[in-house]
């Protein structure tokens, strides 16, 4: 066992989206989703197990986590404890250079990060297929951060073969521009609003066979690198799983009226012949598909309302990396 381990895994943004779960305890969605996974964004994880300590510490950008945030990473570690047949306590230091909890993937990378840092450490050496098996069960997104570039997750129909499988490499003219309207945390997380949306929301079943429909074609219009179609599908699926927010009881919104801004934005470029196609997830900030040639262009365009560095161009981003 090398004891210490150390890796770094990159966010990936959903195009289409994955929005409900079929099993809370396995993290199995209801529908599959496919994501571009971003350059800019990360989390760096090491995970140290330490003989000599009384309990599981975690340090998120420095500072230790409270009680429920390290029970969240105690109850994901312990899987690979587990397979190890191992009970050492672990000091777990985790960098994200992504804001936490704003729908921007964060725990995508941090989960994604932390199963590649904990295979190392445990010397499980788990391949690809497996550690996404792993990162599933501490978020669902984060399944599909284990590889670069398109990745689909294959919702499967148990614990065993719903993983994340790589689809192309996204080594071409598509990147994506990252508006951050609002960086704080969401009032309503991810999980909470997914579970009102599925028990709650009359256009559910609506939203799944579209959604099954949407990833076909989205796989069909990446092998032809066609960015018009890949944009508009996602755009569209980006909308429908808002919708089905929108018919929650209570209904969530979680967009701002910056959220808009950039809508009309998105727009009146389209309308000037520039291909650029918005997504959003659980959250206020708006995520530009477009060509990454172009994004300097749209860019400089949200300046006008925007600052700077609120505007974030991007290209796509390599699966886990160990450090």
């Amino acid at each position: 066992m090398a004891n210490r381990g150390k890796a770094r895994a990159h966010a990936n943004i959903a195009l289409i989206k994955y929005w409900g779960k079929k099993d809370d305890e396995l993290v199995l969605p209801m529908n599959s989703s496919l994501s571009l996974t971003l350059d800019a964004f990360y989390t760096e994880t090491e995970v140290i197990f330490n003989k000599d300590i009384d309990r599981d510490y975690f340090y998120l950008n420095g500072d230790i986590q409270n009680e429920a945030a390290t029970n969240r990473v105690t109850r994901f570690l312990n899987l690979f404890r587990s397979t190890a047949k191992m009970n050492i306590p672990a000091i777990i230091k985790s960098t994200n250079y992504v804001p936490t909890a704003a729908g921007l993937a964060s725990s995508a990378s941090g989960f994604a990060a932390l199963a590649a840092a904990a295979n190392i450490a445990s010397g499980l050496n788990l391949d690809h297929r497996e550690l996404s098996i792993y990162a599933r069960q501490g978020s669902g997104s984060a399944t599909r951060s284990i590889y670069g570039g398109f990745v689909e997750w294959q919702k499967g129909t148990g614990g065993d073969d719903s993983y994340a499988i790589p689809i192309d490499d996204a080594k071409w003219d598509i990147g994506m521009v990252i508006v951050i309207v609002n960086p704080e945390k969401k009032t309503v997380s991810s999980r909470a609003g997914m579970k009102r949306t599925v028990s709650t929301s009359p256009f559910y079943k609506g939203w799944l066979e579209s959604a099954e429909e949407d990833l076909k074609q989205i796989k069909i219009a990446i092998k032809r690198r066609d960015i018009e179609q890949v944009g508009q599908i996602a755009e569209s699926n980006s909308f429908k799983m808002h919708a089905t927010m929108l018919g929650a009881k209570p209904p969530l919104l979680y967009w701002e009226p910056e959220s808009i801004m950039v809508m009309e934005i998105v727009r009146e470029l389209r309308n000037q012949g520039i291909l650029c196609y918005l997504t959003m997830d659980a959250g206020p900030n708006v995520k530009i598909i477009c060509k990454l040639s172009e994004g300097r262009i749209i860019k400089r365009k949200l300046e006008k309302i925007f600052k700077s560095k609120q505007i974030i161009v991007t290209g796509p981003g390599p699966g886990i990396v160990a450090l």
